[in-house]
């Protein structure tokens, strides 16, 4: 059983282009940008062959199937750090606040973030509660800004899959119109 470097190197090359590639169209399709899944996959299945066809025809050694599966560990961990950096979509965030005279909404208001705010009763007593849609690029901002001023707040995070209306409908318009 010959070892040979560069084949090595190309099936573990195919493999982590071909998981990134899984993991970015799995998150396309998961925030509605099936377009640009579609065309994901064209790209995927094709890479997905010619890597699968390398260690098919080359399974005397082992070795090949060891590097084709640390390529697809790697993949799945560089696909989800594109995806971490292109922060597709949007992010719901809820605060609930122990002070219900909390400045918080302004300060995120005067940074261009969306906030509705309403009076919310706990076991301690009256609290501020605030709704916030934030761009998912924007996300690591919003939660600084909150916990800077208001470090006792109460943060829950979740992906909205349908937005409608009110503040967002109008910024993006907006953004339309000057297109």
């Amino acid at each position: 059983m010959q070892v040979n470097p560069g084949m090595l190197a190309l099936i573990f090359v195919i493999n982590l282009v071909y998981i990134t590639l899984n993991t970015l169209r799995f998150l396309l399709v998961m925030r509605g940008y099936r377009y640009f899944a579609a065309f994901t996959s064209v790209i995927e299945i094709t890479v997905y062959v010619l890597g699968l066809s390398l260690v098919l025809n080359r399974l005397n050694n082992p070795l090949n199937l060891v590097v084709y599966a640390l390529g697809y560990g790697v993949g799945v961990y560089v696909g989800m750090l594109i995806e971490d950096k292109l922060a597709l979509g949007y992010t719901m965030i809820s605060v609930i606040l122990p002070d219900p005279k909390s400045t918080l909404p302004a300060v995120l208001r005067t940074n261009g973030f969306g906030v509705t705010q309403h009076a919310a009763y706990g076991l301690e007593g009256e609290r501020l509660a605030l709704e916030i849609l934030a761009p998912r690029k924007n996300e690591r901002r919003l939660y600084d800004l909150i916990k800077t001023e208001a470090p006792n707040a109460f943060v829950i995070a979740y992906e909205p899959k349908y937005i409608s209306g009110g503040f967002w409908l109008k910024r993006v318009k907006r953004r339309n119109a000057r297109r």
